[in-house]
């Protein structure tokens, strides 16, 4: 602190009260009738809101960028191109730090002709930025330590005003600052600037998140690469994990590294306790040198978990309770008298074969579930206890 003596006779003019200048006041609550509150105003289903901030979070290589292009498209064209309708066309700004801008122009019309879209159905209604050609810091570390950029927030506020911006999106949320990842303070205070300009903005932003190494375990809305106030600032997480293996063959799929599943967390709504599922199909761009083949590149689209039980009756379940009661089958698909093949048997299946396997088993399950079948403990021909499935009868 810097002391200046005082000199005899000096008029020592009043020092400004500067706690009295930034003094809080507490604002007393009036109620006010509910219904006159306003609705909050999710703009794309129940992951993105005017004036809040939502992050995807997901390993590199894994479609976040291929589904943030899927879901700009149907933003702009107002179509469920991935089971998700808007009332009306929206504004999006897709900005794309990493990449150069060729690369995004590639994700976008692979996906235009996977969905058969037209320049039409999109308009003037998408905006594409690289953060090679354009760059978008917001925050940076100075001698004073991180500070916002208060003209580049500024300049992107105005355009989004200007441009009458419903949703932008940033990818990756990394590259648009230059502040240690791992510094809570600084986080906290960068993702709270990208909810100002939310708010200023009167739009929706979107930030592209990478997750901590997770070994190969599932990537959950808390695992956002470094500080924890990163994830924590935002108000709807989606974390992006691919299927396994195991869930493959439950699935019955070909290549399970085409699938993904998102599982939205929000802090705004009870947790959702379904997962949302996408595969990832390949495109051919058709830009091959004499009518050689192009680019390809890969296009979101939605995928169902499959239901075990589709096009099954009444009737087809009388047909695998005969065929149960009609022998000892046992639970185990390792046994020889698996109770799937007595359910192969009475439904024209193969219990070998891969896809019809992984129905059996999704079939046996819900059934199980129900309370349709039940497992009892038995022993087998070599008096060893083991468990089999059995009709359960009236009581």
């Amino acid at each position: 602190m810097n002391v200046r003596a005082i000199i005899p006779g000096e008029k020592i003019e009043a020092i400004p009260d500067l706690a009295a200048k930034k003094a809080i006041h507490a604002t007393p609550y009036v109620c006010r009738d509910p219904a006159t509150l306003p609705l909050r105003q999710f703009v794309y289903g129940r992951v993105l809101i005017r004036k809040f901030v939502s992050i995807v979070i997901g390993h590199t290589g894994l479609g976040k960028s291929t589904l943030s292009v899927a879901e700009s498209l149907s933003q702009v064209s107002a179509k469920a191109l991935l089971g998700i309708q808007v009332p009306s066309p929206l504004r999006v700004w897709l900005w794309n730090l990493e990449d150069p801008q060729e690369e995004t122009e590639r994700k976008i019309e692979a996906a235009r002709i996977h969905y058969r879209l037209s320049a039409e159905d999109i308009g003037d209604r998408l905006f594409v930025d690289s953060g090679r050609d354009q760059p978008l810091v917001i925050a940076e570390m100075t001698r004073n330590g991180a500070q916002i950029v208060r003209p580049v927030v500024d300049s992107l506020v105005a355009e989004i005003r200007a441009r009458k911006i419903d949703i932008i999106k940033i990818d990756p949320f990394v590259s648009s600052h230059t502040v240690p990842e791992n510094d809570n303070g600084a986080m906290d205070m960068i993702v709270k600037e990208w909810g100002r300009v939310a708010d200023r903005g009167n739009c929706a932003v979107e930030l592209s998140h990478h997750p901590r190494k997770s070994n190969g375990t599932e990537v959950t809305a808390e695992d956002g690469r470094g500080a924890s106030s990163t994830v924590s600032g935002t108000r709807v997480k989606r974390p992006l994990n691919l299927m396994t293996e195991a869930e493959g063959k439950q699935a019955g799929v070909q290549n399970h590294r085409q699938y993904f599943r998102v599982l939205p967390d929000t802090s705004l709504a009870p947790p959702s306790d379904k997962s949302d599922w996408f595969k990832i199909v390949s495109v051919d761009l058709g830009n091959g040198p004499l009518g050689a083949p192009g680019d390809s590149v890969g296009v979101v689209t939605k995928w169902e978990w499959p239901d075990p039980l589709a096009g099954m009756t009444a009737n087809d379940f009388d047909k695998v309770a005969a065929s149960i009661r009609a022998g000892k089958w046992r639970e185990s698909p390792q046994a020889s008298k698996w109770v799937g093949k007595a359910v192969a048997e009475a439904l024209d299946l193969n219990a070998d074969d891969k896809f019809d396997k992984a129905r059996i088993l999704g079939m046996l399950k819900v059934w199980l579930a129900a309370g349709s079948l039940v497992a009892v403990e038995d022993f087998d021909d070599s008096r060893r206890p083991r468990k089999f499935i059995e009709v359960r009868e009236g009581d």
